[in-house]
């Protein structure tokens, strides 16, 4: 598979806001480098060179005119004038295998300034430079500094360019982070309210974009809290209208006796009377459970314990110890929802709890006839029955799944539906840790 240059690129906002910042950084330094140093530096090594070449031709010069007597005195003012050590020797101890091609500058302007056969060589630990120079009666033997020829500003300059650099970079990091961190307190906070929980120390704070996004998210927040208050409240109210006159009704049930009329329109009071319970439990959601820290096993395997009681064909085959924040009460609805429809449906039910990276799944087995690969987003739908009769004791109410998908989902899950490994509908749970 062909690699996009795009995949090598960071995934956070900060990696990539760092690297817009370090990029041009290093793409200037280098432009820098190139263009000072190209230039510079073959000027400095050019007249660095031409100097000292300058200075040794002058002096061999004046040996060469000056009396054998006054070459000792003209050495000692050479010495102290040009910071170079001047030494005689006799004219064997010229040996030519002492040559190198160190420093080509200076060799080609020394040459081109006498005529006189000379060695260099370095020595000293690569410190000094020693130059014989052979003259027709001696050796006219010179010791200077390496720094005569090198200039110290290269490491200098790149010593600076690094130290400012970094700073800038460590100052830039600072800075990054600052601006990231009101970013991923809104992201915290829209993800905690999407999951029904409450961020109480978040404000609008950072750069003004990131504010006027924190301030329309809080104004979005509040809408949606109240808009969810007064559907509570309403249905509070729908449910006491709705079951008072239930009760009447099966009140008067009560006094009609054991008649055949009265079983069939008893059976229908009950059926409305749980579809009005199914219904309000779908509208009313979770949104005034709060989540508490609990054991998800212990949780599993209480429910599964339940059904067992009952003689039911539920078992919990594998659970891993999770712990997690959790609406118990909607929690063990959803889960009592897939359940029931898996015993509908199947006849017998297999449970799994399993960790995996930073998250938890939950697998709701049975053996029954499964779903359609084509049917089975609608099902989750509100009020969606694949059975065709609307009949609730072989069908229900269309909103199980419906009622389930929205207590994950609050809790920041996902569910899908599958094919169990006993030929039925797999239920897949995954859920945030």
């Amino acid at each position: 598979m062909r690699t996009a240059p795009k995949d090598f690129l960071p995934k956070s906002l900060f990696g990539r806001a760092l690297l817009i910042l370090i990029l041009p950084t290093v793409l200037i330094q280098m432009v820098l480098t190139y263009v000072f140093f190209d230039r510079h530096w073959e000027t400095v090594k050019g007249y660095l060179a031409s100097n000292l070449a300058g200075e040794i031709t002058f002096f061999v010069k004046q040996i060469e005119r000056t009396p054998t007597s006054q070459r000792n005195n003209m050495a000692i003012d050479f010495e102290a004038a040009n910071e170079m050590d001047v030494a005689f020797e006799p004219a064997d101890s010229f040996k030519p295998s002492y040559a190198t091609t160190e420093f080509p500058e200076f060799q080609n302007r020394l040459r081109a300034k006498m005529t006189e056969p000379y060695t260099l060589r370095r020595i000293g630990g690569g410190e000094l430079i020693e130059i014989r120079i052979k003259l027709p009666a001696e050796v006219l033997k010179l010791k200077a500094r390496v720094k005569r020829l090198e200039s110290r500003t290269t490491l200098i300059f790149f010593l600076w360019m690094i130290g400012a650099s970094s700073v800038l970079l460590f100052i830039a990091v600072l800075f990054l982070r600052n601006q990231i961190r009101p970013i991923r307190s809104l992201a915290e906070a829209a993800d905690n309210f999407g999951r029904g929980v409450d961020t109480p120390g978040f404000r609008p704070h950072g750069a003004t974009e990131v504010r006027k996004a924190a301030r329309a998210f809080v104004i979005m927040r509040e809408r949606i809290s109240r808009q969810l208050r007064t559907r509570t409240e309403m249905l509070a109210g729908i449910s006491h209208d709705l079951r008072t006159p239930l009760t009447r009704m099966k009140l008067q049930l009560a006094m009609l006796g054991d008649g055949e009329a009265a079983k069939e329109l008893s059976d229908d009071v009950q059926q409305m009377e749980h579809m009005i319970a199914e219904y309000l439990d779908f509208a009313r959601g979770e949104g005034r459970e709060e989540a508490v820290r609990i054991s998800l096993t212990d949780l599993l395997r209480d429910v599964v314990e339940d059904y067992q009681r009952l003689k039911s064909a539920v078992k919990l085959a594998s659970a891993a110890e999770v712990q997690m924040d959790v609406r118990v009460s909607g929690f063990r609805r959803m889960l009592h929802n897939l359940i029931d429809n898996a015993l509908r449906y199947g006849k017998e039910c297999t449970v799994n709890l399993s960790a995996i990276s930073n998250a938890c799944e939950i697998t709701i087995d049975d053996a029954g006839t499964g779903i359609p690969e084509d049917k089975r987003e609608e099902v989750f739908r509100p009020f969606s029955r694949l059975e065709a009769s609307r009949n609730i004791k072989t069908g229900g109410v269309g909103l199980g799944l419906s009622i389930a998908r929205d207590i994950v989902l609050a809790h920041g899950g996902s569910i899908t539906l599958g094919t169990s490994p006993a030929g039925g509908l797999r239920v897949l749970i995954r859920l945030p840790l």
